[in-house]
């Protein structure tokens, strides 16, 4: 009967992790730390990357002015 119960809870718990999205962090030339939800996307014809704040707002940035991006 364990051996059901430690089963059934570690499924249930890689089931929780596997739909959970990484947060980023990209920072700016200028010193600012943008914390995203989920990982900000590049488009290399307009040079912007695209990103969701922590808020729920859909942003972006000149692909020149960040330095880094880094996942949490």
């Amino acid at each position: 009967m364990k051996k059901w119960a430690v089963a059934i809870s570690a499924m249930g718990l890689v089931f929780s992790l596997s739909g959970c999205s990484s947060d980023y962090v990209m920072a700016t030339k200028d010193g600012r730390m943008i914390l995203t939800d989920g990982k900000p996307q590049i488009d290399d014809e307009t040079g912007l990357v695209s990103y969701r704040d922590q808020q729920g707002n859909n942003m972006q940035i000149n692909r020149d002015d960040v330095s880094q991006i880094i996942e949490r």
